[in-house]
C-alpha cells in the first residue's frame, strides 16, 4: 500500500531489480538520502563496494566489506539476482544488458551479482535525490544532446 501511494517509491520501482518491498525499504532507511554526498556513500553504507587497503599510493581491493544494513542489502542482492538470471536467459541482448552479461562472463556469478546490487544503489541514489524516474536511456539522449550542440 505504502509503495503505491508514495512519489520516492514509486520512481525507485522503475529501477530494474528494485520492487515495492525494497522501494519502500531504501525509503523508510535512507529517506531524502542528502546525508550521502554521493551514490558510492551509500552503497558504501549499505555494504556493497570492496573493503580497500591502501598504502603508499597502491590500493589493493578486498572483499566486499559486508557492513550496514544486512536486511537492506539482501533485499538489493536478490532483486540484482533476478535482473542478471533474466539477462542471461533472454536471447536478445540489449546494449544496458551487455554491461551485465561482460561482468557474468568476466566474473564469477555471485560477484556479478553484487556488482549489479552495487549499480542499483548507485541508481536509487541518484533517483532519490534527483527526484526523477530511472530512464535506460538517459547517458544515450545525453550523449546525442551533447554532440548537437
Amino acid at each position: 500500500m505504502h509503495a503505491r501511494q508514495s512519489d520516492v517509491t514509486r520512481r525507485l520501482q522503475t529501477i530494474p531489480g528494485i520492487g515495492p518491498i525494497t522501494a519502500s525499504a531504501l525509503e523508510a532507511y535512507v529517506g531524502n538520502a542528502t546525508q550521502f554526498r554521493a551514490g558510492r556513500q551509500l552503497a558504501a553504507w549499505l555494504g556493497l563496494v570492496p573493503r580497500q587497503h591502501s598504502t603508499g599510493g597502491k590500493p589493493v581491493l578486498l572483499g566486499t566489506s559486508k557492513r550496514g544494513d544486512g536486511y537492506l542489502r539482501r533485499l538489493l542482492v536478490h532483486g540484482a539476482r533476478a535482473v542478471v538470471a533474466t539477462v542471461r536467459s533472454s536471447p536478445n541482448v540489449q546494449k544496458q544488458d551487455k554491461t551485465i552479461m561482460g561482468w557474468v562472463a568476466r566474473k564469477h556469478m555471485n560477484v556479478a551479482v553484487v556488482a549489479m546490487a552495487n549499480r542499483n544503489a548507485r541508481i536509487a541514489w541518484a533517483v532519490i535525490t534527483q527526484k526523477r524516474n530511472f530512464d535506460r536511456n538517459f547517458r544515450d539522449q545525453l550523449a546525442n544532446q551533447l554532440a548537437a550542440t
